[in-house]
C-alpha cells in the first residue's frame, strides 16, 4: 500500500482526486518492482506500456557500432514513455534498463483509454506531465547545442545532484556525449577551481 500511497501524493501535487478516483488509482494502476538490470525493452521490441518511476533508476540507450549510448536516465516521479513507438506502430530503437532495484507503475496503452473514458482528469493530468517533459527534452536538446561538455556536466550538478553518484563514469559520460576520460579530465578542474 505504500507505492500506492506515493503515486497518488504524487497525482494530487497536480490534480484533486475525489475519493472514487484515488480508489481507481489504488485498485486499478499496477504497481511492480524490478531487480536491477531488468531489460523493460530491447530495441526491435514494439513497446506495449508506459512506466511512471517512483523509486529507483531506468536508463534509455542505443547501442550505435556495437557501443551502448545512453540518452537518458528516468529517476523517481518521471513517467517512461514514448509516443513515437504507440502511435506509429514502430519498433523501438532503444533499450530500456532498470540500473537499481526500481518500482513503477504499469501502463497498458489499451487500458489507458478506458481509464480516461472513465476519469478524464487523468487525461489532463497526462498533458499536464508530458507539457512539462517535453521542456526538460527541449532543455537537454539545447545544451547540446550551445554548452560545453563542462557545462553540461555543471548543469547535470545543479539539477540532477544524486546522479553521478546512481550511475557508472562510462555511462554518465555516454549520457553528456563525451568520453569517460574526457569526464576524469572535467570533474578534475572543477575540484581545482572549488
Amino acid at each position: 500500500m505504500k507505492h500506492e500511497n506515493e503515486l497518488v501524493t504524487y497525482i494530487s501535487k497536480y490534480i484533486t482526486l475525489n475519493e472514487e478516483e484515488t480508489q481507481a488509482v489504488i485498485d486499478e494502476i499496477p504497481i511492480r518492482t524490478f531487480k536491477k538490470g531488468t531489460i523493460l525493452l530491447k530495441a526491435g521490441e514494439f513497446s506495449t506500456a508506459c512506466y511512471f518511476n517512483l523509486k529507483g533508476l531506468v536508463r534509455q540507450y542505443h547501442i550505435i557500432d556495437g557501443e551502448e549510448k545512453t540518452t537518458f536516465f528516468y529517476a523517481e516521479e518521471q513517467g517512461i514513455a514514448s509516443p513515437d513507438d504507440i502511435d506509429k506502430k514502430v519498433p523501438s530503437t532503444y533499450y530500456l534498463i532498470c540500473e537499481e532495484d526500481t518500482t513503477l507503475t504499469i501502463g497498458n496503452y489499451e487500458a489507458q483509454d478506458d481509464f480516461f473514458n472513465r476519469f478524464p482528469k487523468f487525461e489532463t493530468l497526462c498533458r499536464i506531465l508530458t507539457n512539462a517533459y517535453m521542456s526538460t527534452y527541449q532543455e537537454l536538446l539545447t545544451s547540446y547545442i550551445i554548452k560545453s561538455p563542462e557545462e553540461r556536466y555543471l548543469d547535470l550538478l545543479m539539477n540532477r545532484p544524486n546522479l553521478p553518484e546512481r550511475v557508472p563514469q562510462y555511462q554518465l559520460a555516454s549520457y553528456l556525449g563525451i568520453k569517460p576520460e574526457s569526464l576524469s579530465r572535467i570533474r578534475k578542474r572543477i575540484l581545482v577551481k572549488r
